[in-house]
This record gives structure tokens, sequence and C-alpha cells, in this order.
């Protein structure tokens, strides 16, 4: 017989776990399916390792840097296999975590594959054998992405890496190849390149990270540039060549086609979601370009289920999926929750500098008709970040010239992924820049950079 639920959630990443623990805070009866690690590919395989994984090569950038602190240290090394094993733990620590959180608020667990299978039904299997039946009047669907493959650089597990092996990796390459520049690859050719990999970096747009403000794409990729990574824009990889030990991409710029090789080569080219075998078939449920479709407040064609996170597309963030989690158990609990704007949804690449971003960029803003004031403050002008030895970057801000609303906020520099929650609740907030300009930000802090940006846009900066 069935077990009865008030709702069951399909998936146990950010997005469905979160939504599981706030429907149980409202007092329903929850289930959540999870076919492989509690937390999900951001807690297991993304986010947090990756962090762990940066604040290491962060580690061996200042170790090789002491001079200019006024230290010195001899024989510098490190275990590779120390710093990967760390990364794992973390992950494991956070996972478990979960689990705790999950089993305090009462969330029943089931560990298999969930599987729509009627009206109000879902079907459980664990290695295509059968492990419960459901019935819930309210099915999420949280079941995320993957990296997408493109033909001909499938990840083999050995030479060509997707993020899963660039995470736990048999190797510390001397020489690496990494396609694709968005976030999860500008990371990982930060992190290889600072723990001493000689790295190549190819995109297929003309710029790096570019989704980002054209000014902080030009940015990252000079800084990157300085670290002697050597940076491809506007490149076709034609196909790529295992060499026995070693891989090669062969990549046509301009017209020109040249062959790089390297010890290994990460792909990172994309997110697919994944929408296989969830028994979508005879439901009215629409799926566009591997994700499925839905409303702003998570409900797809079929009455009862809705769908989070990764699974419905753009943006791929966790903070998205959790706050999509909590929208749509709110709605289910009648509690009229505002629906997801997505343009206030803060964007973050940990790599060295580290980028964040909310909002507009200052060319989507001009796009969508706005008379925009822009502002500009670098960090060399921040006493903070001089003396933190930090000194590169900017903070740039984007205006409506009309009404003083803060259209987008752009950072590239020193701890600025801890620092874009600011303009993000600015803009949550609906602040003008009479309200920013009023604020006293503390000294010495490196966030008095987003204050002086702000006066900068009205011609009142001070420190330039």
């Amino acid at each position: 017989m069935a077990e009865q639920f008030d709702l069951v959630v399909v998936g146990g990443g950010p997005g469905g776990y979160v939504a599981a623990i706030r429907a149980a805070q409202l007092k329903m009866k929850v289930a959540l399916v999870e076919r492989e690690h509690l937390g999900g590919i951001c807690l297991n395989w993304g986010c947090i390792p990756t962090k762990a994984l940066l604040r290491a090569s962060e580690i061996n950038h200042l170790l090789h840097n002491l001079d200019a602190y006024g230290f010195a240290a001899d024989n510098i090394r490190y275990d590779f296999a120390k710093v990967v094993k760390r990364s794992r733990q973390v992950a494991g620590q956070l996972s478990s975590g979960v689990k705790g959180l999950l089993k305090k608020n009462k969330v029943t667990v089931f560990d298999g594959h969930g599987k729509l299978a009627g009206k109000g039904k879902l079907s459980v299997t664990k290695d295509n054998k059968p492990v419960a039946e459901i019935e819930a009047k309210h099915i999420i669907l949280a079941t995320g992405a993957r990296a997408r493959v493109i033909p001909g650089i499938e990840p083999d597990g050995k030479l060509i890496w997707s993020y899963r092996e660039a995470l736990a990796p048999d190797i510390m390459p001397k020489k690496l190849i990494v396609i694709g520049s968005g976030a999860i690859g500008s990371e990982f050719a930060s992190f290889f390149l600072n723990m001493g990999a000689e790295v190549t970096l190819i995109e297929a747009m003309d710029r790096v990270l570019p989704v980002e403000d054209a000014e902080v794409s030009a940015f990252v990729k000079k800084a990157f540039e300085k670290q002697k990574m050597k940076v491809i824009t506007g490149a076709k990889v034609q196909g790529v060549r295992k060499n026995g030990e070693g891989v090669s991409a062969i990549v046509e710029v301009d017209g020109k086609v040249q062959e790089l090789t390297a010890d290994r080569l990460i792909s990172a080219v994309g997110i697919v979601g994944n929408v296989e075998n969830l028994g979508l078939e005879g439901t009215k449920i629409k799926v566009e370009k591997t994700h499925i479709v839905t409303d702003e407040y998570g409900r797809t064609g079929e009455d009862g289920v809705y769908a989070i996170g990764d699974l419905t597309g753009a943006p791929w963030l966790a903070h998205k999926a959790s706050h999509e989690g909590i929208i749509v158990v709110e709605a289910i609990a009648g509690l009229h929750p505002h629906a997801m704007d997505v343009s206030n949804i803060p964007g973050c690449t940990y790599c060295r500098p580290q980028v964040a971003s909310v909002g507009l960029t200052e060319a989507k803003a001009k796009e969508a008709g706005y008379d925009v004031k822009v502002g500009r403050f670098p960090f060399i002008g921040n006493g903070k970040a001089i003396a933190m030895g930090e000194p590169e970057g900017f903070v740039k801000t984007v205006f409506d010239a009309k009404t003083g609303a803060l259209l987008g906020a752009h950072m590239v520099g020193p701890e600025v992924t801890e620092m874009i929650q600011g303009y993000t609740i600015a803009r949550t907030l609906e602040t003008t820049e009479a309200e920013l300009i009023h604020t006293v930000f503390p000294h010495p802090t490196v966030s008095e950079a987003m204050h002086e940006s702000v006066l900068d846009a009205y011609g009142r900066v001070i420190h330039i």
C-alpha cells in the first residue's frame, strides 16, 4: 500500500532539501527522494568542494609571494592527495549535516530514484528494484542538471575530465586545457594555475565570463594573462586527440588552426537538465532544451507537480534553487510569497580575482532602453585593499538616470563574493542612489569601494 504524504520532493540538492525543510516547518508531512548524495551536486560535486580546493590554491599562491609581506620560507611544497582529500571531507561533512537537518525536521527520506507514476503518485526504485510507492497531493521535481557533453569531447575519467574528475583528480597535471570560461571553467582554470599548472583557457565567445559586464570580463582576462594563463577567445574547438598519456585540442581562431597539447583537458561547456526517466511522458509537463517549463511559482503544466532549480534552467545557481523551493512551498501553503525576480539573484565566480554581480550589465541596461548613470571605483583607491596586498579590481554600479534605481552592480577583486549581498539587498528593497549615498560604510573595509562607486555615478566620489 502506498505511503501518504502532503508533499514529496524528488532530489535532495539545495533546492530539494530546503523545500522539504520549509514544508516541514509549515506542518506538512514531507518525503524526500534522493538517489545518490544528500546535498546534491552543490554540496558533493560543485559549490562546496570547489571552494575548498580554491582555498588551498589561494594559500599556495600566498606562500609563493611571502616576500611582499616581509616573510620568507624555504622548500614550499604540498601534498596534492591531501588537498583533494580535504575537499572531499568538507563535502562529506556538509552532506551528513543535511541528513541531520532532514531528520530534525522529521522529513522521511527515501534512498532511490523517484518517478511519476500517475496522478499524485510516485514510484521509488533502487538498482531497478522497487523501494516504495508514494502518494502526495503535491510533488516537487528538483533533480538538477549535469554537465553538457560535446560529441568527440566526452569525459573518459582519465584524459578528459568533467567537473567530477576535476574535483577528485588522479594527478596534478603539469599542463591543462580548460574548454569553457564560464564560472565552472574559470574556477578550475584558476585553481590549477595557482597550484602550479600551465593552463590554457579556451572560450568560444569573444570574451571570458561572457555573462558578466564587458569591463569585468576584460579585466579578468588581463588578470589571468598576468598570472601566465594562456587565454584564447573566439575559439572553435574542432576536435580532441588522445595521445597515450596526454591529450591535445585542435582549435580554430580567426580561420587559423592550432593544436594545443596537455596532460589533461577539462570540458566545462554548459548544463543539461536531468529530465530523463522521471515519468514525464503522458503528463502535461513541457520540456524545452532539456529544462522543464514552469510559471513564476514553479508550477508545471501538470496539476500538483512543480519544478525548481537547475532543472528549470538558468541561472544554474544553488541559491536560486533554494529560494525557488521556498517560494513553491509557501505558495502551496497559501502564504502568497513574492515570485522570484531573477534579476535580483547574485552571481559569483571564485577565481582569482573574484567576480560578483547582480542585476543588469551596462550594455543590457542600455538595450532595455534605460538612460544610465555609471559609477566606478578601483580598489587601488581603497585603504583596506592596499593593506591586504590585493589592490587589483574595481566596483561598477549602473543606475537609472531618471529614477535613481540601482539597475546593476558588478565587482571584480578581493572578497567581492562576500560583498555583493549588499547590492542584492539594495535591489530587493528597491533602493535608489539617495539611500546608498546616505549609508555609512565602515572604515577601513573593502566594502567602502561599493559606496565610492555609487558616489562616482553622481559626481561625488571622494578618493579618486
